[in-house]
């Protein structure tokens, strides 16, 4: 059975999240939208989108798990016993 951190060690590079923030203007729901990756866990956070809506902002932040040149977990990752489809 895999557990959630293993999921990410199959992630090749990003985990994008979309929301609508209700909040007073752009920057704030930047500051919203980074702050929540941030208590979910997520350290390297980039705003990919933002524009503010009356009232809120539709958001979307890109955590990278990732990054060109890391060293990538699933290239050590064991067989998990899981068929290929």
């Amino acid at each position: 059975m895999m557990v959630v951190s293993d999921v990410f060690a199959h992630v090749v590079d990003a985990l994008d999240v979309e929301t609508f923030l209700v909040c007073m203007s752009e920057n704030e729901g930047k500051n919203l939208a980074l702050t929540m990756m941030k208590d979910m866990g997520f350290q390297d956070v980039d705003v990919v989108f933002v524009k503010f809506q009356g009232s809120g902002a539709r958001v979307r932040v890109r955590a990278y798990i990732n990054r060109p040149g890391d060293k990538y977990p699933w290239l050590d990752l064991e067989d998990t016993g899981e068929e290929e489809s």
